[in-house]
């Protein structure tokens, strides 16, 4: 591949951009709060990360805040229940990192005294935390010379070098560019620094070229297109699927709810009761309500689109007399703890369309 070297890009440029120009976070100690001898949280950065995986800055922030208010270290976060750890995290995301996420607290707490460690070997060792967010926490919390690797830089490195090959193919060399970017000294603060500048000046659209602090070395700007990089492969068509959600009420205005099989998709979280999703067509058995009762079908369908597959939801709602006991494995969620329990956003919309259509 020809183009510009690493030496077009030197780290102290960006470094000095980034004292200026860096995001306020919740978790990130400030470059001017470094300089008065604050030291990065590994809880926070271990936190943080996990949080961020496939989640906007926008997002986590709020649920950040709440966790940490909550479980202040990974001692209390440990010795939480893991039920209680799963609601919170409700609306998040990716459910499988809350428990993973409360699985490496335990580790951390019983196995290594509390402290998380300090390269990316150890880290990696740990419960959900694989190769980028091992270099994240090894870079931030420790300041070793790690490589991280996020969507921003991978957009980032691509632009500078104007790498042609598609992604995801292209990440290898995205990844080896971006290592040769890496400097030893503030390694932390240049990661955090990576990512900023993708997310505020090397955005997907309209960059703004003009405020980059590695601009004149820029292969994708000199090119006249930076938008096209990184190369991205046409998009694979998002299948349909298909279910139905029982949300059956009680004359209190409980709702009955179950908790899905640990593993698999939405692991652990709560939902009313609802039949297998199939593709659109699928010939399916037709699904059992979980109670006797007149089930009538809420206008309209829910619709949630998951990262495989899109998700169309017809409700269904009955109203359950008071004293009818719940099924096996089942509960009724009194109308005011609702919002408290661990159900991911789907499920929500199904609640939320068939109390609304009660009304």
């Amino acid at each position: 591949m020809s183009g510009p070297v690493a030496s077009a890009f030197p780290a102290a440029r960006l470094l000095a951009w980034y004292d200026r120009h860096a995001r306020r976070l919740p978790w990130r100690v400030s470059p001017a709060d470094r300089a008065q001898g604050e030291v990065a949280d590994p809880y926070r950065v271990w936190l943080s990360e996990i949080m961020l995986q496939q989640t906007t800055v926008a997002a986590v922030k709020a649920y950040f805040e709440a966790f940490t208010a909550r479980w202040p270290g990974v001692g209390v976060l440990a010795a939480a229940d893991e039920a209680d750890v799963m609601k919170a995290w409700a609306g998040l995301g990716y459910y499988s990192r809350a428990r993973n996420l409360h699985a490496c607290a335990q580790v951390v707490a019983r196995d290594l005294g509390g402290r998380f460690p300090d390269d990316e070997e150890g880290l990696r060792a740990l419960p959900g935390v694989g190769p980028y967010t091992a270099a994240a926490i090894a870079a931030i919390a420790f300041d070793r010379p790690a490589t991280v690797v996020d969507g921003n830089v991978e957009r980032v490195v691509a632009r500078l070098f104007a790498v042609e090959a598609e992604m995801p193919t292209a990440k290898p060399e995205l990844r080896r560019l971006a290592a040769t970017l890496t400097p030893s000294e503030r390694p932390g603060d240049f990661a955090q620094a990576m990512m900023d500048l993708g997310a505020t000046i090397c955005t997907p659209k309209k960059p703004a070229c003009g405020l980059c602090p590695w601009t004149e070395g820029c292969a994708a700007r000199t090119s006249g297109s930076p938008e096209v990089f990184p190369r991205r492969a046409p998009k694979a068509v998002r299948p349909t699927r298909e279910g139905v959600a029982f949300v059956a009420v009680r004359a209190d205005g409980a709702v009955l709810l179950r908790r899905r099989p640990p593993k698999g998709l939405l692991g652990g979280m709560s939902e009313p009761p609802g039949s297998v999703w199939r593709e659109v067509g699928a010939e399916t058995a037709p699904a059992a309500p979980p109670l006797a009762g007149d089930w009538r079908r809420v206008p309209g369908v829910v619709e949630h689109t998951f990262t495989h597959f899109h998700l169309r939801l017809e409700v269904r709602r009955a109203e359950i007399a008071a004293g009818v006991a719940a099924p096996p494995d089942h509960w009724w969620s009194a109308r005011g703890e609702i919002a408290g329990e661990a159900l991911p956003t789907v499920f929500r919309k199904a609640i939320a369309a068939a109390l609304d259509a009660g009304t």
